[in-house]
């Protein structure tokens, strides 16, 4: 009988070097805990738990009825969506696009790998505001570039500074990129801070900043800053959104940049190749949302910022929970390190990501470990959830910890 030995499996070594997405991976243990039985309450992704409004849908369902949308759409997103994206920035943004310049993808992620591998060749430095979303890193890493993180601190939101971004510039380079309000932290660049921004970048042209505005509904700030809106940044900005989180739209997939024209046009060569166009219906649901009743995004919000309020009360129950006042957003990002070291007897808490685990195994609640974003002395924690799981959350985990020491 003749016996062969497997061969290790041919991945990539780009695959085989990537980092799993922390978000979707604690999602997913989330899931194993429920079909074992166990309830989890799950704080760990940034996703909306309100539906999707029903004049959208109404007209995703208006679209299906026509019949005159199941064919491919232009790669970068029918005209009529673009258009109303760039009167939307030209109404909420105070930046004039032209629909050229607009480019729909399926969801912000892609718009930002989009951009990421548009700009940056081998070798090229990106400077990632830190704490970051998870897939910054990965995908900066994909297109081979180094990320260059510079890192915020509770104190000042979380925000890294123009004199830190400064001090990281070098001949090497290519891009910035931050989300304002930020993912995870909920921190917002106010009008100051952004200046400030401009002014270092207004001095190195060679530099493009990606600006992930993907949570700019989600502001309790009272203003919305737009580092394009800087005349003198205007043609180095890459402003990225989407319709996932300001109109509870996840599912639907719909992200789009506004970038300058040669940008925009690299982008879509990029994507015809990989997806091309985002799907049609959703598109038509996104057109919807921006030409149509803003409220139900203005109710979310308001929503949003009622738990915010709440969860931060409880958090200031918790003994070793050191966390600010987020200002846009629905995250909040404590710092637990005062936890490190101390154990139950059965369990030691050496970092962030003990931490989570042992909230999940012993109070079923998933948060995220902050590593995944930069932060090691950090987790975030979702407040898009209901204030019966919020405050049922935050109870089991007081609870919990109370038996570390």
């Amino acid at each position: 009988m003749n016996s062969t030995i497997a061969s290790p499996q041919p991945v990539s070594q780009r695959i085989s070097s990537l980092a799993e997405s922390a978000t979707l991976a604690m999602a997913a243990k989330a899931r194993e805990y429920r079909a074992k039985g166990i309830d989890v309450i799950a704080l760990s992704l940034g996703e909306p738990d309100f539906k999707t409004p029903t004049h959208i849908c109404e007209g995703a369902k208006k679209a299906i009825d026509e019949g005159s949308y199941f064919s491919y759409p232009p790669v970068n997103g029918y005209l009529d969506l673009r258009q109303a994206i760039c009167n939307k920035l030209s109404r909420d943004n105070h930046i004039n696009y032209t629909p050229d310049q607009i480019v729909v993808s399926n969801g912000a992620k892609q718009s930002i790998a989009n951009t990421m591998f548009s700009l940056v060749n081998p070798g090229d430095e990106v400077i990632v505001f830190s704490p970051f979303w998870v897939s910054y890193e990965a995908i900066i890493q994909l297109a081979e570039g180094k990320p260059v993180f510079i890192e915020g601190t509770i104190e000042n939101q979380f925000k890294a500074t123009a004199a830190q971004l400064k001090a990281a510039i070098t001949p090497k380079t290519k891009a910035v990129i931050y989300s304002s309000p930020s993912n995870p932290t909920g921190g917002v660049f106010n009008r100051e801070e952004m200046q400030a921004i401009a002014n270092v970048l207004a001095d190195h042209p060679q530099v493009y900043v990606i600006a992930d505005e993907i949570y700019e509904f989600i502001n309790y700030t009272g203003e919305h800053v737009s580092l394009a809106s800087f005349p003198e940044m205007y043609d180095r900005t890459i402003t990225v959104n989407g319709f996932a989180k300001g109109f509870a739209m996840t599912g639907w997939r719909v992200g789009y940049i506004a970038a300058p024209q040669w940008i925009a046009k690299a982008c879509s060569k990029m994507q015809g190749q990989i997806t091309s166009a985002n799907c049609s219906i959703a598109q038509r649901a996104a057109l919807t949302a921006l030409t149509e009743d803003l409220g139900p995004t203005h109710a979310m919000a308001e929503e949003y910022l009622r738990r915010r309020d709440l969860v931060y009360e409880l958090l200031q129950e918790i003994p070793g929970i050191k966390t600010n006042l987020p200002e846009g957003a629905f995250y909040f990002f404590p710092d637990i390190s005062a936890y490190f070291g101390k154990t139950d007897g059965q369990t030691t808490i050496s970092n962030s990501d003990d931490f989570c685990m042992y909230l999940l195994d012993e109070a079923h609640v998933a948060l995220v470990t902050g590593s995944a974003f930069g932060a090691p002395n950090c987790v975030r924690l979702s407040y898009a959830a209901s204030e019966e799981n919020l405050r049922k959350a935050i109870a089991k985990i007081k609870e919990v910890l109370s038996k570390l020491a």
